[in-house]
């Protein structure tokens, strides 16, 4: 047992465990919650990025420390630190809540980080619900708010679904090929005509990844889920648990060839995905609803990379899942920042915005500038890397396709801008305007910042992503 290879798990085991304290102990504690644990979790960050060249096995080989988790938790510990700092400054979390909140919202991300090592299905499973049922608890927590509620229900009983679907699948995968560890399965035929049973199998269990990815037809609870819970706790949901759904696809697509059926459905999925969401968000007034559909479509994006069956494709798409956590987050904390008392804000409530707050307008259009694609951000660069590393290899048809939709996304996402640009005023009361506090100029301008650097200078970020790719695909 080497502990070296598993200081960022037992970091953010610490943060929970001080969050427990806190949670069962007096209210009047101090300091509070917000006060300490935004820098705590920034420390995360560096513990994470000081580990990332440790490489090794552990628990029997069901735990595995590679580039790709190391690539991964890098990722996560940075999404958690900004979503808690986004999170601080919460108007619908009542303050009894606010530390059993923080918990469970750390309880998540300790098991994504968890998730990125597991190379075992059982495991796998076990990490995924440990990440999943604490984003159970919060989703509801919006004050006096039945659409919370209704999120909230929908989300569990969904999920629930979701996963007793991917346990049917690996009863299939143990029975037709008696193994649950990922490095064994890799030397399996995957082909329908050799193992019928392990291809049905291996379909069923990713509908458990597909449901967290949130791709088409298990999206359905995206955008309700989106709608109904606190502006907070939606940049949450809309990022970080993305990213454990992408690390068991990637480890998934390794074991994969193009051509395979399995692989083809992938693409099919990929494809109906993309277009599906991206159409649902051109009809979208509400702007949580349009990002919702926007995840669909995000999530038939990473899909390319995954068929390409190449370690710059698994690369191109770990990379991508990245970049689109740093695009929302930039675009949901001005949303959190505008909606001061934690309503929903339509697409209307932007009029103006270049006048009342414009700073704030200028890190939402760098992040709808991102999502559409535009250089030289950092979706940009990710959409160049995932279709150059997909074309010929018998999907080029999946890139076109993709091309297409980058084109018709255009309208929804500039619409952001251009209601933040080119309209006057909201077209219903918002609080009073307030100037631009530093706090939310700094870090948004440091999230945007992020955005425009990476997409400049991707290199280090993909290099590293693509070592990881080639560990898993020699």
């Amino acid at each position: 047992m080497e502990f070296k290879l598993i200081v960022p798990e037992l970091y953010q085991l610490l943060l929970i465990m001080a969050l427990f304290i806190q949670s069962i102990g007096s209210r009047d504690w101090k300091p509070r919650v917000e006060q300490w644990l935004p820098w705590f979790a920034g420390f995360g960050v560096l513990v994470a990025l000081v580990s990332h060249s440790l490489r090794g096995l552990l628990f029997y080989n069901a735990y595995q420390v590679d580039g790709l988790s190391q690539f991964f938790k890098i990722a996560i510990a940075f999404g958690f630190a900004v979503a808690v700092l986004n999170a601080t400054r919460q108007p619908t979390l009542e303050e009894k809540k606010r530390s059993d909140y923080f918990l469970f919202m750390a309880l998540s991300a300790w098991g994504l980080m968890l998730l990125t090592s597991t190379v075992e299905l059982i495991t796998i499973y076990l990490a995924l619900e440990l990440a999943s049922y604490s984003l159970y608890v919060i989703v509801p927590l919006r004050f006096n708010d039945k659409g919370a509620a209704e999120a909230g229900i929908k989300y569990i009983l969904f999920g629930a679904v979701a996963t007793a679907i991917a346990l049917y699948g690996f009863s299939y995968i143990l029975a037709a090929q008696h193994t649950t560890y990922l490095a064994d399965l890799a030397s399996k035929s995957w082909s329908w005509a050799d193992s019928p049973m392990a291809v049905m199998g291996l379909t069923f269990f990713l509908c458990g990844m597909f449901y967290k990815l949130a791709l088409f037809p298990f999206h359905f609870w995206c955008p309700d889920v989106y709608q109904g819970t606190s502006n907070e706790t939606a940049t949450y949901v809309a990022t970080l648990p993305k990213l454990g759904a992408v690390i068991i696809l990637v480890r998934f697509a390794s074991l994969l060839k193009p051509g395979l059926e399995i692989t083809t459905i992938l693409a099919v999925l990929a494809a109906m995905s993309m277009t599906y969401g991206n159409l649902a968000a051109l009809a979208q007034k509400d702007i949580k609803r349009l990002l919702g559909y926007s995840s669909v479509s995000h999530a038939g994006y990473i899909m390319v990379g995954l068929v390409a069956g190449t370690a710059q494709g698994l690369a191109a798409a770990a990379f991508y899942a990245m970049a689109y956590i740093l695009m929302n987050l930039t675009c949901f904390w001005v949303i959190c920042r505008l909606a001061t008392d934690g309503r929903n804000l339509e697409l209307n409530d932007l009029n103006g915005l270049y006048k009342r707050a414009p700073g704030l307008a200028l890190i939402l259009a760098i992040g709808a500038f991102a999502l559409v694609g535009m250089p030289p951000t950092v979706g940009f660069i990710g959409k160049l890397f995932l279709l150059t590393a997909a074309w010929d290899h018998g999907y080029n048809w999946l890139v076109i396709i993709a091309a297409v939709n980058a084109a018709i996304a255009i309208y929804y996402y500039l619409s952001l801008v251009r209601h933040s640009y080119t309209k006057e005023e909201p077209e219903r009361s918002l609080p009073p305007a307030q100037p631009e506090p530093v706090f939310s100029l700094f870090w948004g301008g440091v999230l945007a910042a992020l955005v425009l650097l990476v997409g400049i200078i991707p290199s280090p970020a993909f290099d590293f992503a693509v070592s990881a790719g080639k560990a898993l695909l020699p």
